[in-house]
């Protein structure tokens, strides 16, 4: 492997949820620049209702420009709340279904979604003896709530019908890790 040196970061643009960075880099002694998106990491979850079935929310995605099917997931409200609380309250403010508390939501997996541009980690969790309760969504949030089978999400998946990266990560993973 050759030496890469990082000779400079400079900050290129803030916004509400990612940082910018222009970084100087110096490859086998060639000059050299990349863009890195900071980004403080997030939270989603694989809610499971008795009947087996997992709830996904339907969302507009403005990146986009089209609604998307995934996992009810939000971004950490510091680099310092733990994932868990994260997962814990979007879970509710998307979903309106909850558990009793952030310990029962159990971990499934780590993931890094833009290793090649950005730092973004998510951890995912599992949620079962949900109750119901309401949402709670922001003024600029439109989600609709749906159940679906394992079977047909996995089919969608490989149709590439559902391709957010952490919801295919997880569905898989959970599928895998139950056997279901």
């Amino acid at each position: 492997m050759g030496e890469i040196v990082r000779e400079k970061r400079e900050l290129a643009y803030e916004g509400a949820i990612v940082k910018v960075y222009k970084d100087h880099l110096l490859i086998d002694g060639k000059k050299a620049v990349w863009d890195y998106i900071q980004h403080n990491g997030a939270a989603a979850v694989v809610p499971v209702l008795e009947n087996g079935k997992i709830l996904l929310v339907r969302q507009y995605r403005n990146a986009l420009d089209r609604y998307t099917l995934e996992l009810p997931a939000g971004k950490v409200d510091s680099k310092d709340e733990p994932r868990r609380i994260c997962a814990f309250r979007e879970l509710e403010e998307e979903t309106g279904y909850k558990v009793g508390s952030p310990e029962e939501l159990e971990f499934l997996i780590r993931i890094d979604t833009m290793v090649a541009f950005g730092d973004e980690e998510i951890d995912i969790f599992v949620a079962r003896n949900l109750s119901k309760g309401e949402q709670h969504l922001d003024e600029d949030e439109r989600i609709d709530i749906e159940e679906w089978e394992m079977d047909d999400l996995v089919e969608l998946i490989y149709k590439g019908e559902l391709k957010d990266s952490k919801t295919v990560a997880a569905i898989l993973a959970y599928k895998n890790k139950y056997g279901v």
